[in-house]
């Protein structure tokens, strides 16, 4: 009995180590596998059985994450995204505003449409922007890493664990975005501000002698189509249909389609990111029934004490499995802590490289087109940003 107890505690312990630094040395494994792999020796132990750790993933959840990565994937076959971002440098020229433009066209987009999704477009349309005007690439990058996570934070479509909180807590979609848009408002203002402050080059309002004059490539009837459907969607959560059943609804209007194949879309589909989740709830069911939180239970009860745990496991974890792990102490009607959740794990991602997938997007596209953002060049920037936005959460929502 002892020697099982010890190796379930030492699995759980495993995995979630791995899932912290998302690999195991000399193993190919990411966080995916270690989710899924640790999740079946868990079962296999005994701790739950499989009928259970079924019942424990959310079927809400991972049905909304995967239609809207069918949505985004339209979105961006169209060319919805460079589009975008050509039109909103339309209005400046100067290296001061299209930091601005770069912070706030990220993280209004990324409100509506997955933060990832945008991190992944944007990245590589910056570096060839910036290398056509010669400025320096990384305080742009650091804008877009920046703000797509700030950003995401306003509505239950920006994000990952913003959609789980929508799933576990049952709040509108206007009522979450009404409360947590002027935390990513102000948010995106003070990341502005901090960018001014530690790069120099970004502080001219002098004209670029010029600014690219390419046009996005649009699939215009694609375009149309999927610019129509994802409006439709938005208003369907705005006057409050079931989020996930909307979200279905309009990606299988998407899949119905002679212009493009359906495995260019699936290809899109973050697969790992589906059955991380599928893991993760399946672990977070396993420490529920072992009562491992009982050390977080204290802690939760205040404002302060929420949101401090919630930034430090964000950052030892990463914030979706933090969410589902501390989403079990949080009575479904206490509307206040579902929203610190929801913003402490969004914002503690601008902590460090590792915080959010977002940045590590960022970081690994760069690098491809031969760009280095070192870890210490991100937390010169992500420290103060992380600490102000999180005062600034508990200002407004505490």
């Amino acid at each position: 009995m002892l020697l099982l107890q010890f190796a379930i505690y030492g699995v759980l312990g495993l995995t979630y180590l791995g899932l912290a630094i998302g690999f195991f040395p000399g193993l190919r494994m990411n966080r995916a596998t270690i989710a899924l792999v640790g999740s079946a020796f868990l079962i296999a132990l005994g701790v739950l059985k499989l009928q259970e750790a079924w019942d424990a993933i959310d079927a809400k959840t991972i049905v909304f994450l995967l239609s809207m990565m069918v949505v985004n994937a339209n979105l961006s076959f169209a060319g919805f995204f460079p589009r975008s971002l050509l039109v909103l440098l339309s209005f400046t020229r100067s290296p001061f505003g299209l930091i601005t433009v770069l912070t706030f066209g990220s993280g209004v987009l990324s409100a509506f449409f997955l933060n990832d999704t945008l991190a992944l477009v944007f990245t590589p349309l910056t570096l060839s922007l910036t290398k056509s005007l010669n400025l320096n690439p990384i305080p742009y990058l650091l804008a877009v890493a920046g703000a797509t996570n700030i950003g995401s934070v306003a509505t239950l479509s920006g994000n990952p664990q913003n959609i789980l909180i929508g799933s576990f807590s049952g709040i509108g979609y206007l009522d979450f975005a009404r409360a947590l848009t002027p935390v990513a408002l102000i948010g995106l203002v003070i990341q502005v501000g901090l960018l001014w402050l530690l790069y120099p080059s970004v502080r001219s309002t002098q004209p670029c002698s010029s600014l690219p004059n390419g046009k996005a490539r649009v699939y215009k009837p694609l375009y149309q189509k999927t610019l129509t459907i994802a409006t439709g969607l938005l208003i369907a959560f705005a006057v409050g249909l079931p989020l996930a059943e909307s979200a279905l609804i309009a990606a299988s209007l998407l899949l119905i389609t002679r212009r493009i194949k359906p495995q260019r879309i699936l290809k899109q589909v973050d697969w790992n990111l589906l059955v991380m989740f599928s893991g993760l709830f399946i672990l977070s069911r396993v420490t529920q029934k072992l009562n491992l939180l009982e050390p977080f239970t204290h802690a939760t009860g205040s404002p302060i004490g929420l949101l401090s745990v919630t930034a430090v496991l964000s950052n030892l974890i990463s914030n979706v499995p933090a969410v589902l792990l501390l989403q079990p102490l949080i009575p479904q009607d206490n509307s206040q802590s579902w929203l610190l959740l929801a913003a402490g794990s969004t914002l503690a991602g601008n902590l460090t490289l590792f915080g959010s997938v977002a940045n590590l997007i960022v970081v690994e596209a760069a690098a491809e087109l031969g760009y280095k953002l070192t870890f210490l060049e991100h937390l010169r920037f992500g420290l103060p940003l992380t600490v102000l936005t999180l005062l600034l959460t508990f200002l407004l929502i505490a």
